[in-house]
């Protein structure tokens, strides 16, 4: 497992067991954690975290990853992400909201809505191809009528998978959080 993906994931997790990222990674990582626990960039306890010194590192590895890419083809797909979350934040709030049967029945399209992003992106990013897998995974849960898969924190909900592809797009465009929340993109 790459120092890239291990670092990106705990620093979108904030803090996570090393099971869940295993789990999360769908890969045995405990080698790649030990490494990166020994060379100070992760910090373990009963959770893992990213250090300030794992940060620095995590962002030289960003930069050099996107040193490869066409930015305009990332902005395209994060230009098309906006649209599609817009409509995902509404039925999450539908279904937050008002349990509205008719909030999962859009799910499906959706997720359809979403999957030609994901691999616009993979193109230049072929990390990010894993988000097909893990909102599908989510989806088949919902769908087998575990309806807390949608939004259900420090799981891989769909809302959580979603949460961090967004998180992932915002960065490869080159923008900030801020920067996303400015032009009305806040997740």
């Amino acid at each position: 497992m790459s120092e890239l993906t291990v670092l990106q994931a705990v620093r979108l997790k904030g803090r996570v067991s090393p099971h869940d990222l295993a789990a999360a990674l769908a890969e045995d990582v405990t080698n790649t954690v030990e490494r990166l626990v020994e060379s100070g960039l992760l910090i373990e306890s009963t959770t893992l975290r990213i250090s300030p010194s794992g940060r620095v590192r995590l962002d030289e590895l960003l930069t050099e990853e996107r040193a490869g890419i066409d930015p305009s083809a990332l902005a395209t797909a994060y230009n098309d992400f906006h649209s599609v979350n817009t409509d995902f934040k509404a039925l999450v709030t539908d279904w937050q909201l008002n349990r509205d049967p008719a909030a999962l029945a859009r799910m499906d399209g959706v997720h359809e809505r979403v999957l030609p992003i994901i691999a616009a992106a993979a193109a230049q990013l072929p990390r990010l191809d894993a988000y097909r897998a893990k909102l599908l995974a989510a989806l088949e849960k919902i769908k087998a009528g575990d309806t807390a898969w949608l939004t259900r924190p420090l799981v891989d909900s769909y809302h959580t998978v979603w949460f961090e592809l967004h998180e992932e797009l915002i960065l490869a465009s080159g923008l900030t959080r801020e920067q996303a929340a400015r032009s009305g993109d806040a997740q």
